[in-house]
């Protein structure tokens, strides 16, 4: 008794606090690791203001107040009901009874927990809430790797919208190169008309990458609550100076994995599923309620809070259904196979993590790769565009040739700008993948 005493107690206490995510849970310093400051505001911002997140947090405290409420339940009740007797009784020589009284029953009742069932109740709706925890947490860290995400490709479009314009104007002085050489007659109109095309071209690509990138901005706004109409005044970074400052682990331990919070969450349920089993079962046997009275009343002679004018009485007894086995043993049937269910959940949800893990890791050494190999790429048509100008300098060349070259590097200088923002992007993939543990 004294021991259930003490965990009421100490259950009670801890059930007034409310365990919100904090910035370290989701180690939010990871970003700081890209040294940009445009970023750390981004994700700030998200991780206060966002509605999603405030949403989650909204259900974890109605599951935190359910265990509150279930708590209550384990505890005795006490009432008290006032009330007004009209009475008319037949009246003897030596008693007599008033015809208007007042009466007040304290009524104190306990359901005797021998069993631990309702202890058992209240561990399950302890277990929802954990529960609730770990699914807010995988909201945070999907939030912020979204926002990480979309703000790298943020940049990355910047780049390549800048491109972009430089394209346009070399596709225009083709233009006007070969407009020049058909008023000549050295080219024919099929020729002029590729060059008219590729110019129109490059304007089109312009515009859609000026609509996606619209677009990302729009929906980082609306992930770290601001009005997307101040999207033209969202600050950042440069795409050149964006790189993450840390080395990439090799591999990633065991014990990472699986404290990863939808492991922990799917665990927590198969903990409730085994506790609601368990509940099932010991609905079997007999309810024991303890109830006493004690009532003061004006009916009896003697002052009113006296012990000649009260009635008190204390019961105990044994409640058991009848004809409610078969709705019992349909429950505990259907417990065991929630229990079932959640225990393949909970082994697929290990091997979903694992894979994401793997993958993520795999993801990152083939990009990384692809990347370098995009750099090398890059410099050598940097050398051939350094060649391409001296020798249009020299009269060796031409200057359509000239603008060629430069339309080359322009093309690999936009697939390294690619190939760089998914490897970033791929680090916050792997961020989320071991549930910030980076």
């Amino acid at each position: 008794m004294i021991k259930k005493i003490f965990f009421v107690f100490i259950f009670f206490i801890s059930a007034q606090c409310s365990y919100a995510i904090t910035k370290e849970d989701v180690n939010i310093d990871f970003f700081n690791r890209f040294n940009d400051d445009c970023l750390m505001y981004y994700i700030n911002t998200a991780f206060e203001n966002n509605h999603d997140l405030k949403q989650t947090a909204a259900k974890v405290e109605q599951y935190r107040q359910q265990t509150k409420y279930s708590l209550g339940n384990e505890l005795p009740s006490l009432s008290v009901s006032p009330s007004y007797l009209g009475l008319h009784v037949p009246r003897f020589d030596n008693f007599q009874l008033s015809d208007n009284a007042f009466a007040l029953p304290f009524i104190a009742s306990y359901e005797a927990d021998f069993l631990l069932k309702n202890r058992d109740k209240t561990r399950s709706y302890v277990k929802d809430y954990e529960a609730a925890q770990y699914e807010e947490k995988s909201v945070y860290l999907s939030l912020l790797s979204d926002v990480a995400s979309i703000y790298t490709n943020i940049l990355q479009y910047d780049y390549l919208i800048e491109n972009q314009k430089r394209d346009i104007s070399v596709n225009q002085q083709l233009l006007s190169a070969d407009e020049k050489k058909y008023k000549r007659g050295i080219i024919n109109s099929v020729q002029l008309n590729r060059t008219v095309q590729n110019y129109e071209n490059s304007k089109n690509q312009y515009e859609k990458l000026m609509k996606e990138q619209n677009n990302l901005l729009t929906e980082l706004a609306v992930l770290c609550a601001i009005s997307p109409d101040s999207i033209s005044d969202m600050q950042r970074g440069n795409l050149s100076s964006f790189e993450y400052n840390c080395d990439i682990p090799d591999e990633i331990s065991s014990d990472v994995i699986y404290s990863r919070p939808d492991v922990m969450e799917a665990e927590t349920k198969l903990e409730k599923a085994k506790i609601d089993t368990r509940v099932a079962k010991k609905e079997f046997f007999p309810t024991i309620n303890i109830t006493g009275i004690w009532a003061f009343n004006t009916i009896s002679p003697g002052t009113f809070f006296s012990w000649e004018s009260s009635l008190a009485a204390i019961m105990a007894g044994a409640t058991q259904d009848i004809f409610q086995g078969g709705k019992k043993v349909a429950n505990l049937r259907m417990q065991k196979a929630k229990y079932t269910e959640l225990f393949e959940n909970y082994c697929q949800t290990n091997l979903e993590a694992l894979k994401e893990v793997n993958n993520a890791l795999s993801v990152i050494n083939h990009d990384t790769q692809v990347d370098l190999n995009t750099i090398n790429k890059l410099n050598y048509e940097m050398k051939n565009f350094n060649d391409t100008q001296k020798k249009t300098q020299r009269g060796v060349i031409s200057n359509p040739e000239f603008y060629q070259g430069e339309l080359s590097l322009i093309n690999v200088q936009n697939e390294a700008a690619q190939t760089k923002s998914q490897r970033l992007v791929n680090y916050f993939t792997l961020y989320k993948a071991v549930g910030g543990q980076l």
